[in-house]
């Protein structure tokens, strides 16, 4: 079957000639045969790599006659053992997995397709291949027969001539890959990398996107621990089973300390110290053949150390752990919190979690379907998960220095988990660390990054409030910036009154009232740039909020010294949206929150987090009397907010609210629109 090349096609073939396969034929494979997607790409990289569909033909006619002739189908195992017998040795492709036999003194191997667990190897090729004796790994194999040794009592006639791991080696692919990528955009850049690992980026969402390249950052960068929870169905461990020799799956999340960590009888080390990523499948099923594992794990996750004995062993594994939710994401936050699946002795362990640099959303990938699967032109996955390996040497950290700082919320394991989040996005998405990394880019990179590791913040902060309740990530760019807040969107949203402080010049505001108009919650958004005056963004602009926004504006200009320093608003023009959040749309008695709004957009200072302002202004400055701030607080509880800025003269009023309303809003009062101002920003 031809395809259509589309523009990232033409662009993939003109970087990365030779290493390219067509995805639509590695699923057409791997699915007729009983090896991983890697075994496939490898074969089809060898053959195939190529955009010329006569090459592609012929190419094919070899692959497929390998895997025919050497991959061994469920009751063909005894025709490929008579034919090594009659031939004298035969080819196949198999898992091959070793064994010490301590009665013989001898290394043992186990071929999985043949059903045959006592095969001779010689140590020298043990010694060459050390995985062999952990979980094993796919390899073409030149399996020879015996007949002499066949008659011997107890005689072992199979043995392993020669073999060769199923994986690339070329020591200049990150050469290739770097000059690759200079001729793709950073929006061509990722599409093309989801399409390396078989996914169609034109079937995803951008926080799909968004969630397929995190499950690609344990791959590049050393110790990095991630979690991914979420719906069944969303390929969640594919890329760990099928993409690269280099990672391991536990499926069933069942394995023993000796396995992953070390052997203490023999020494041999672990699945952590062999692979670049072990990935425990069903997450809630996570067990250990001693009650030690989980906190033997624990202290791996924090330091890339275990203990044998007296000694320090150092790996560079990361653990990855993938589950699902048996609810969707708003029901899991009410009946416990996002870790929740996690087994019992994990779930509610807050030093746990803290070890968990990243947590990916997988409720924001979409269940797979054939239209989420590639049929156009990736990287060989052979070549990609050699680049993979390549690239977790070293930190790409340093492309913060200078350019963003992250915000005191932050502690010392936030700030390793964020960073080394952002070295591992930066390695995937600018291979060249001489490359200048363009500011939006590195700022989106920052807030994936924090975004990520708040996640599991937040589900510590439902586990023990008391310790760590200051969850407001926020960053800076540049040493002069403007503070910025990363909230996580399932906790989150625009029309939600969060904890987190607002944007610069973005105010929650009531209108307190009154015979035309009732209690409603506002949203004020107001943004400054050269020129002078005020634009109103809404068309048509309520009459009420005309009024509003025209005594706000000439608060502004008379108390400018007081709210703005050395700031001169005249000298900038400001655009103001409204957005109403319930019936009443008039906009009235907005002046002070406007006023606020105002103010904060000029000097670039955040309004605080679940804050409610409400103050109606006059000409002269006065802050007009509210006629029922009870109906103000009850509004404050019903949204959710936390505080409510009252004008002082509201004071007396509010003895009448009810004591189950006033223990779930705190209430501030000011002066005037100064004292409110001061009360309100972000300190």
């Amino acid at each position: 079957m031809t395809i259509e090349m589309d523009v990232l096609d033409k662009v993939a073939a003109s970087a990365f000639e030779g290493f390219l396969v067509r995805k639509d034929l590695v699923r057409k494979y791997s699915r007729q045969y009983p090896v991983p997607t890697y075994v496939v790409e490898f074969l089809l990289g060898r053959y195939c790599a190529s955009v010329n569909e006569l090459e592609i033909e012929e190419g094919l006619q070899v692959v497929e006659r390998q895997l025919r002739d050497r991959t061994v189908r469920t009751g063909d195992e005894e025709l490929f053992k008579a034919n090594a017998r009659k031939k004298g040795s035969v080819k196949i492709i198999d898992l091959v997995k070793a064994r010490l036999d301590s009665k013989n003194d001898c290394i043992l191997v186990e071929l999985p397709s043949l059903r045959l667990r006592d095969v001779r190897i010689s140590d020298t090729l043990v010694h060459e291949h050390e995985r062999m004796l952990t979980e094993g790994f796919y390899a073409e194999v030149n399996l020879a027969y015996d007949a002499t040794v066949a008659q011997e009592a107890g005689g072992r006639p199979f043995a392993i001539e020669s073999l060769r791991a199923i994986q690339l080696s070329n020591p200049d692919v990150l050469t290739i890959l770097r000059k690759g990528r200079e001729k793709f955009t950073i929006e061509q850049w990722k599409d093309f990398l989801l399409r390396s690992v078989g996914l169609e980026p034109a079937a995803l969402t951008q926080r799909g996107k968004l969630v397929a390249i995190l499950r690609m950052v344990p791959f590049v960068e050393r110790n990095f621990n991630m979690i991914e929870l979420g719906p069944r169905g969303t390929g969640k461990s594919h890329l760990y089973q099928q993409v690269s020799p280099y990672s391991h799956l536990v499926s069933g999340g069942k394995t023993t300390v000796a396995k992953l960590f070390v052997n203490n009888a023999s020494g041999q080390r672990g699945l952590v110290c062999l692979y670049d990523v072990v990935c425990f499948d069903e997450i809630s099923g996570i067990s250990f053949d001693q009650k030690d594992g989980v906190n033997i794990m624990k202290g791996y996750m924090a330091s890339g150390q275990f203990s044998r004995g007296k000694d320090n062993i150092t790996a560079e594994g990361s653990i990855v752990m993938v589950g699902n939710f048996d609810v969707d994401v708003v029901q899991q936050q009410r009946i416990g919190h996002l870790l929740s699946p996690l087994p019992e002795e994990m779930r509610n362990d807050t030093a746990f979690m803290d070890r968990i640099h990243a947590y990916a959303p997988g409720w924001d990938f979409p269940k797979l379907s054939p239209d989420n699967f590639c049929n156009h032109f990736g990287l060989v996955s052979d070549f990609l998960s050699e680049c993979f390996t390549n690239l977790r040497s070293g930190s790409r950290v340093s492309a913060l220095q200078g350019r963003i700082n992250l915000g005191g919320a932050l502690s010392g394991r936030d700030i390793e988990a964020v960073n080394k989040t952002i070295s591992g996005m930066l390695k995937l998405l600018y291979p060249d660390p001489s490359v200048v990394v363009p500011d939006p880019e590195l700022e989106a990179v920052v807030r994936v990054a924090l975004e990520s590791r708040r996640r599991v913040k937040e589900q510590q902060k439902r586990c023990l409030k008391t310790e760590f309740r200051n969850t407001h990530f926020s960053y800076f760019v540049g040493a002069e910036g403007v503070e910025q807040f990363v909230s996580t969107p399932e906790l989150h949203s625009d029309e939600a009154i969060s904890g987190d402080p607002l944007p610069a010049g973005q105010v929650w505001g009531v209108c307190p009232g009154g015979p035309e108009c009732s209690v409603a919650l506002y949203r004020i958004e107001a943004t400054v740039g050269p020129g002078s005056g005020v634009k109103i963004l809404n068309s048509p602009v309520p009459a009420s909020f005309r009024e509003s926004m025209r005594y706000a504006e000439q608060n502004l200009y008379t108390r400018a010294k007081d709210l703005v320093g050395d700031r001169d608003p005249r000298g900038h023009e400001f655009s103001v949206q409204l957005r109403a959040m319930d019936i009443d749309t008039t906009g009235h008695g907005l002046g002070l929150p406007v006023l606020i709004a105002l103010a904060g957009a000029l000097i670039e200072r955040s309004i605080k987090g679940g804050l409610i302002i409400a103050g109606a202004l006059n000409l002269g400055g006065s802050v007009e009397t509210i006629a029922n701030p009870v109906a103000i607080a009850e509004l404050a509880v019903e949204k959710g907010a936390s505080a409510l800025l009252l004008p002082i003269s509201a004071r007396r009023q509010l003895f009448e609210l009810p004591d189950d309303m006033a223990t779930k809003v705190r209430i501030e009062f000011y002066a005037d629109p100064v004292d409110a101002f001061m009360k309100a920003i972000v300190e």
